[in-house]
């Protein structure tokens, strides 16, 4: 499998399962059940409420001899309550513990987005706190203290625009990953090629559309990505199937990809899509796909008088 090299010299396959929107009760079999197919990369987020039952499915897999921590790439995410710079250091302990490991391999601050620390999910502004009262570079003090106290070996950002990272670039350790929403719906190119510029991993999520996302998130008359005309012209020349195809398309543009899944067969074809290989003339019919389309939009940070305004969030 194609994996993605740093500095220091660890590597991280470039095809990991997600875990978001994997409800309780299923993500820990889905879990163990990748990792018996050979999955090495899991990405996880305290916000997805579902770390504890992916630790149990870790201690499953490493008392049978599947694999072992070593062997292993696993994330997980600050989330937007714990973003002053002592908060960071109990939040990347607290999913070390729920996960049952004893370092992450990457911890990524999930959002830009900075919220009381008795709040999860804000229902008005006053829920919010601004970015002047938490700046994200008091936050990023945090993930560096986080990084020398060896709680992870990485340290990165996901949903940054370039704006934030290319502040986050002139610290003295800056982002190794950025995590995007990336598909050739949205592919981004200019954030792609400034992270790359940067040293900065792009890692897409949502890869598939994001179909099984909460009702609250989607729209009216929303394109089926996996259902597209081209996608699926595509998916009949390889002999392979549409969410193959695109996740194939992420791995071959350099980026990393998390496609979620908790069916064994869909895990068993998401993890054979790392083989494929696309033809010149198919990366560029997918290319102009491009809309661009967002299926996360961020509108659940936009409050009436609140900071985080969704063309300010993505820089637009």
């Amino acid at each position: 499998m194609s994996v993605h090299e740093f500095s220091n010299g660890d590597q991280m396959p470039l095809l990991g399962l997600g875990t978001w929107k994997s409800a309780p009760g299923e993500v820990g079999e889905a879990v163990f059940t990748a990792l018996a197919l050979g999955y090495r990369h899991l990405d996880c987020a305290a916000i997805y409420g579902n770390e504890e039952e992916i630790g149990a499915a870790l201690r499953r897999a490493f008392a049978e001899g599947i694999v072992s921590r070593e062997e292993l790439w696993i994330t997980s995410k600050l989330w937007c309550n714990r973003h002053r710079e002592e908060e960071v250091e109990l939040g990347a302990r607290a999913s070390i513990e729920a996960l049952g490991v004893e370092y992450l391999d990457l911890y990524l601050v999930h959002w830009p987005v900075a919220v009381r620390f008795d709040v999860v999910g804000p229902s008005g502004p006053d829920d919010f706190l601004s970015l002047d009262e938490v700046p994200l570079e008091e936050t990023w003090a945090g993930m560096t203290a986080a990084l020398e106290l060896g709680l992870t070996r990485h340290i990165g950002v996901s949903n940054y625009n370039l704006d934030h990272l290319r502040t986050h670039a002139q610290f003295a350790c800056p982002p190794e990953v950025n995590q995007v929403e990336l598909h050739p719906y949205l592919q981004q190119r200019a954030l792609v090629e400034g992270c790359r510029a940067l040293g900065i991993l792009p890692t897409a999520y949502s890869p598939l559309g994001s179909m099984d996302r909460p009702q609250a998130m989607k729209g009216e008359d929303e394109p089926l990505l996996l259902e597209d005309e081209t996608v699926a012209a595509i998916a009949a020349e390889q002999g392979a199937s549409p969410a193959q195809i695109l996740i194939a398309w992420a791995i071959q543009r350099g980026t990393a990809v998390i496609p979620k899944s908790v069916h064994p067969g869909r895990l068993a074809e998401n993890l054979a899509a790392a083989a494929l290989t696309l033809t010149d003339g198919q990366m560029e019919r997918l290319g102009v796909l491009d809309r661009p389309f967002r299926f996360v939009t961020g509108a659940f940070w936009e409050r009436a008088g609140g900071p985080y305004p969704v063309a300010e969030l993505w820089g637009e």
